[in-house]
């Protein structure tokens, strides 16, 4: 009997020995295919990167027409509507006011919307557009606010220009409420359209626990791994993942508006642990909308506001000149550009003068550079998807063999 027990015992731990192989060489295998993946980037294979991000628009835009082509019904409703507002905008009448009205106000909402997804959409990396548009504009507005102790700016040439009413206003009028009013519409729209770029995520890790299907997504994969090895985290970036994921997954829907309503770098996690756990649709997006465009917004557009009201940024400045030796030299430009600022409000009508300092010529070049590194990292994310499909047609070739 311990013969035959041994015997037993023997094939078992050859089997076992021989699956750890396998998982060792398949792991490998996977690190190996992802580090070619990763090294798809213009500065070090531009051809080949070229050539499949060409190759994956193709394929996308493939996909895409199908998609419509199914759905071919929607698309001839929202043709007809497109035509009937287009006979609307084209023809004379009394309603043209209220056209060019709705006209201003949906493409100004689409705008800041289309600004919020491109920030948290996830195509290779988010651009920044808080920083880049949304805080500036925040920003100028305070500033106009205060100098102008109005904020009643004329309307047109605002929001495209920002000029003092001509009865102009009350000194200390202005509040924190008055000028969160006033950027109140841009503000939520950015903030829902970030709402929006959370979606894909969640679609995706959903899909692939419905379908049972190995995703096409490197942070889905990532996901898995750490939900393998929880146990063994020790690292303080996996145990902040693993907490959100826990936060999400226990508390619901207040979890999900917790992580949503703070600046969370890892609220993609949000998403794809509630895709992946199956949460409805509307706790999933109405949780977020809350969060991002009314709890989150306010907080960011009050520290923006605050910032940049008067009296802190004469602090500002006076601190700067404080600083020993470089002060002075650092000051003169931003008490310029503030000048100059004050000056284009009161200038209401014609062209202000076109004074450039280092800072607005600074700043231009860090938003192209940004806008630059963001599309260069489309071409990056779309090239490395054309090569995992590769990849994975090679190894389907394989199994039928």
């Amino acid at each position: 009997m311990a013969a035959n027990g041994a015997r037993c015992e023997q094939p078992q731990k050859r089997t076992g020995a021989k699956g750890k192989q396998n998982d060792s060489s398949v792991r490998d295998r996977r690190q190996k295919e992802k580090e070619d993946r990763l090294s798809l980037v213009v500065w070090r294979r531009p051809v080949t990167t070229l050539h499949y991000f060409l190759l994956e628009t193709l394929i996308k835009l493939k996909e895409w027409t199908l998609k419509l082509w199914q759905r071919r019904g929607t698309v001839f409703l929202f043709l007809v509507l497109c035509c009937l507002v287009s006979l609307a905008y084209s023809s004379e009448g009394a309603h043209q006011q209220y056209v060019q009205y709705l006209e201003r106000k949906f493409l100004w909402c689409a705008y800041w919307v289309g600004l919020g997804i491109l920030s948290s959409v996830g195509l290779g990396t988010g651009l920044h557009t808080f920083l880049l548009y949304l805080g500036p504009h925040i920003a100028s507005v305070t500033l106009a606010a205060y100098e102008c102790g109005s904020t009643d700016f004329p309307e047109p040439p605002y929001p495209d220009q920002i000029v003092c009413p001509q009865g102009g206003g009350v000194e200390g009028s202005i509040s924190l409420l008055s000028i969160m009013s006033k950027v109140r519409l841009e503000a939520c729209m950015w903030g829902a359209g970030t709402a929006i770029g959370e979606l894909p995520p969640y679609f995706m890790a959903r899909a692939a626990r419905q379908s049972g299907a190995d995703p096409d997504d490197e942070d889905y994969e990532e996901f898995e791994e750490m939900l393998e090895q929880a146990e063994g985290a020790q690292d303080f970036v996996t145990r902040a993942k693993l907490g959100v994921q826990h936060m999400v997954q226990k508390v619901g829907f207040f979890g999900i508006l917790a992580c949503a309503s703070i600046p969370n770098p890892l609220f993609d996690l949000a998403g794809i642990t509630c895709g992946h756990f199956l949460v409805p649709f509307w706790t999933f997006f109405g949780a977020t909308l809350i969060g991002k465009a009314v709890i989150k917004m306010h907080i960011q557009k009050l520290f923006v506001i605050i910032t940049f009201s008067k009296h802190i940024v004469e602090q500002m400045v006076s601190l700067i000149g404080s600083v020993p030796k470089l002060g002075p030299s650092l000051q003169k430009p931003f008490s310029q550009y503030l000048e100059a600022q004050r000056n284009k409000l009161h200038h209401a009508g014609g062209s202000a003068p076109a004074d450039e300092n280092w800072l607005s010529w600074v700043f231009e070049k860090v938003v192209l550079v940004m806008v630059c590194y963001f599309v260069i990292s489309i071409v990056h994310s779309m090239a490395q998807s054309y090569a995992k499909r590769l990849q994975q047609l090679r190894h389907s070739e394989e199994k039928t063999k």
